[in-house]
């Protein structure tokens, strides 16, 4: 019996507490309507006394037209910036549409500039593929390659592209090269370069891709127990 009366109570408080929440809720949305329509019915009369004012209608006490003459001129003003931000804003929209339409004039030449040195390039090829294979010799090939392919970096040339081909016994830097494994050879001081592995490429400062080599590594410092067994 003590169970279910104490379940009913428990009930009973539930319900009011939801009913508290329920009335707090519905006073807060009242006195946020009633904040709004007073918001509103003064906004609604300030427009009055301002369109009454502009048409001259407003009547005011004598020593109050100062006043009239201060809020007129206050709504010049305003309706002055008003158009002025129009203004701004619609000059901004288009400077935008103008700055974009230019980025994708510059995108479209400048992707045509390549295009159009790559052509003749393309023409070489095809020329290439018209000879007979069967009457050309190795050598003629490899000479066509060499001759394309310098072609080919002449044009990168005028982009600003040039080439990273470091010599065996150069300094390793490691702002241009790439190490790809260390190896030893005789002659060459270790941190400097033993193999080149490929070409790297630069576009003016920037390095595109890094030369790929082997570097001789450092030469390790015997120990104090290696140096101990030497001695013996």
């Amino acid at each position: 019996m003590n169970d279910t009366h104490d379940q009913r109570d428990e009930t009973i408080n539930s319900e009011v507490v939801d009913m508290n929440i329920d009335a707090a809720k519905e006073a807060a949305a009242a006195e946020q309507a009633r904040l709004e329509a007073e918001q509103a019915e003064h906004a609604s009369r300030m427009e009055s006394i301002r369109q009454l004012a502009l048409s001259g209608e407003l009547e005011v006490l004598p020593e109050q037209a100062e006043i009239v003459e201060a809020l007129l001129d206050t709504i010049a003003k305003r309706d002055e910036m008003q158009g002025k931000l129009i203004r701004a804003s619609a000059d901004h929209q288009n400077f935008q549409r103008r700055a974009s339409g230019n980025e994708r004039e510059a995108r479209t030449g400048a992707t045509q500039g390549v295009v159009q040195s790559l052509i003749p390039l393309l023409d070489t090829f095809e020329m290439a593929l018209l000879q007979d294979a069967e009457k050309v010799s190795a050598q003629q090939v490899m000479d066509g390659v060499k001759m394309i392919r310098d072609e080919f970096l002449r044009l990168m040339s005028g982009y600003g592209v040039s080439s990273i081909d470091p010599k065996v016994g150069d300094e390793f830097n490691p702002m241009e090269h790439a190490a790809m494994m260390q190896q030893a050879v005789d002659g060459i001081e270790p941190g400097h370069i033993s193999i080149n592995m490929g070409i790297g490429y630069k576009l003016g400062d920037r390095v595109v891709r890094p030369a790929k080599v082997a570097v001789v590594p450092a030469v390790e410092e015997p120990s104090a127990e290696q140096a101990e067994d030497g001695e013996d």
